[in-house]
């Protein structure tokens, strides 16, 4: 379960043709922040303790709030963990103002798996719900991150918290030679039905096109095809839509074809593609490194 909270052809390649190549991490990414807004600033873990800590703030968002996990399940060490974790890397958003360790001024955090790093593993999170991997055959010479486990703590869920972890994420994807971004976003529930205007809406307005089409799994795959174009207003099918979700859309995301259900996190999910050259010029530059308000 991916938490879903978020055209101008710009050259990403030769834009960082002079940075680290993928699977490098400098000791200044590590130690500074990627950008700042009052008291809250963007990083990324810096250790195991960092992570866990982000691992902790997951299991309240999804378990203690949203009641994600098997009916009777218990997990001791109360932390959101999987597989993925170990070859991510954990985007952190710290209130600098509150007391306390690094670890107990987290208040939000992002998963970021890089291609690179997923081939590690046997693949990205998302393969298990959608048919990722031919998209990124179909796409060899681009270089893919999935964004995922999104959550904020409820008193920091703004605009600006948010905005803060885009222009993390952006740095990171500079920084990587990221060309295309993708991962799950959810709805609240396993009835796709009860998002039948929203997922409507993506079907038939917003599905990627080729070359960038992807269904859902075919053992998974649930319709988003629930009204007719025509009974669907735009309006209310936005409104109706996760906050994040929204900011996907803004920036030009299209989805996959099909969503699924997740039930042990209580999610209906569908997949985010979003290829870098598709977000607007202006978000490009309401995020990259010349946007004062992110100056740390």
């Amino acid at each position: 379960m991916q938490s879903a909270m978020l055209k101008s052809d710009i050259q990403i390649r030769g834009e960082t043709s002079a940075l680290p190549q993928a699977g490098y991490q400098s000791e200044a990414i590590l130690q500074s922040p990627l950008g700042r807004i009052g008291s809250l600033e963007v990083r990324l873990a810096r250790d195991e303790e960092e992570v866990a800590a982000a691992q902790r703030l997951r299991f309240r968002v999804f378990y203690e709030e949203l009641g994600a996990g098997r009916a009777g399940e218990r997990i001791p060490d109360q932390r959101d963990s999987d597989r993925f974790d170990a070859v991510c890397d954990h985007l952190l958003v710290i209130d600098t103002a509150t007391a306390g360790s690094p670890q107990e001024r987290i208040v939000g955090t992002y998963r970021l798996l890089r291609q690179d790093r997923a081939a590690e593993i046997g693949g990205f999170y998302s393969s298990a719900e959608f048919e990722l991997e031919t998209l990124i055959a179909r796409h060899p010479d681009r270089n893919f991150l999935e964004l995922g486990r999104s959550c904020v703590m409820a008193e920091y869920r703004t605009k600006r918290t948010v905005e803060l972890l885009w222009q993390g994420i952006w740095a990171y994807c500079r920084l990587h030679g990221i060309d295309v971004m993708t991962g799950c976003a959810s709805f609240a529930g396993i009835v796709p039905a009860a998002h039948a205007e929203a997922l409507s809406f993506l079907h038939h307005f917003c599905l990627a096109q080729e070359p960038w089409r992807v269904r859902a799994v075919a053992e998974r795959y649930e319709c988003m095809d629930l009204m007719p174009i025509e009974a669907i207003n735009d309006r209310s099918a936005l409104s109706a839509m996760p906050p994040l979700l929204k900011g996907y859309l803004r920036l030009g995301a299209r989805f996959g074809e099909g969503c699924v259900v997740d039930r042990d996190f209580g999610t209906t999910d569908v997949l985010v593609v979003l290829p870098v050259e598709a977000i607007s010029q202006r978000y490009i530059n309401y995020y990259g490194p010349d946007a004062q308000r992110f100056a740390g």
